[in-house]
């Protein structure tokens, strides 16, 4: 079972939800994994509202963001407390490597930093008066969707809140140590690196056959597995290969394109492999005259 079911089945185990709200989950979950999440480039993070800080997150290799909008009980939907004892519980297994980022969205600054500290929550927090970043990646209007474990490149590789779900705090937990490890066929995942997901072959003449390559690093701690490739017709032939590609080396997709006629065209190429956002979209484009 893959890390997106298994993510599936965590929700619906909390919720114990049917029919339409299992449907709606899934399009959820469907919709934000492997989502790059977007930052605003003027957030300001404080201290309790009061002491301005330059919070840089950029380096880390794991960063959980907590949002919360300003509908409802703010108090209540924070939980302040409990996130300061699983941060604590990170950072005591040695993850110096994880970033904590809190966006709260709030009509009321003064009520909000008075929150803070109360709690005495000293973690830096930006005050997202503008709701810059909801704004900018339009999150799920669910609060159980709106806290996601990203990785460095700011990639959705899990989605829930660790503070209301033990299971999903396992989870976090389980990935951040490295310790996500199962797909459907047992195999141990990695991350990838793409050189570019989509290739132009320009204007050619139809008779002629071209070809081009796509080139895959795997950046993670375990061996890349590329269990098949599909394309979108049958004009579009992929060749890879099969043997395990070692963290830092590289594999190539070579791509050919052959029509029966005259066209313009958009081929999509569907790579399924043992990584958190497979399978991997990738197209190829031209005019074949």
């Amino acid at each position: 079972m893959n890390r997106f079911v298994i993510v599936i089945l965590l929700f619906f185990s909390f919720f114990s939800c049917q029919g339409n709200q299992e449907r709606q989950i899934i399009r959820i979950l469907t919709e934000w994994d492997g989502k790059e999440i977007l930052f605003p480039k003027n957030s300001v993070f404080s201290v309790q509202g009061k002491d301005t800080v330059d919070y840089r997150f950029d380096e880390a290799e794991y960063k959980i963001l907590c949002y919360v909008d300003s509908t409802g009980c703010f108090s209540c939907k924070l939980h302040l407390e409990r996130w300061q004892e699983f941060m604590f519980e990170i950072d005591s297994l040695g993850c110096n490597k994880v970033a904590y980022l809190f966006y709260f969205q709030t009509k009321n600054l003064r009520e909000m930093q008075s929150v803070t500290r109360r709690y005495n929550f000293r973690h830096p927090v930006c005050f997202d008066e503008k709701d810059s970043l909801n704004i900018l990646n339009h999150f799920p209007t669910d609060m159980n969707f709106q806290t996601f474990l990203l990785n460095k490149e700011n990639r959705v590789v899990a989605i829930g809140n660790p503070i209301l779900n033990p299971k999903i705090k396992e989870l976090y937990m389980n990935i951040i140590q490295g310790k996500e490890t199962i797909t459907e066929n047992g195999i141990a995942q990695t991350e990838v690196s793409v050189d570019k997901t989509t290739i132009s072959m320009g204007t050619f003449d139809w008779k002629q056959s071209q070809q081009c390559s796509f080139i895959l690093t795997n950046v993670g701690r375990h061996p890349l597995h590329i269990t098949d490739v599909t394309t979108s017709c049958s004009c579009t032939t992929v060749t890879f290969t099969h043997e395990a590609v070692a963290p830092g080396e590289t594999t190539e997709l070579k791509v050919t394109y052959e029509t029966e006629r005259p066209e313009p065209f958009l081929r999509e190429i569907t790579v399924h492999c043992n990584v958190p956002s497979s399978p991997l979209q990738l197209e190829i484009s031209g005019i074949a005259k």
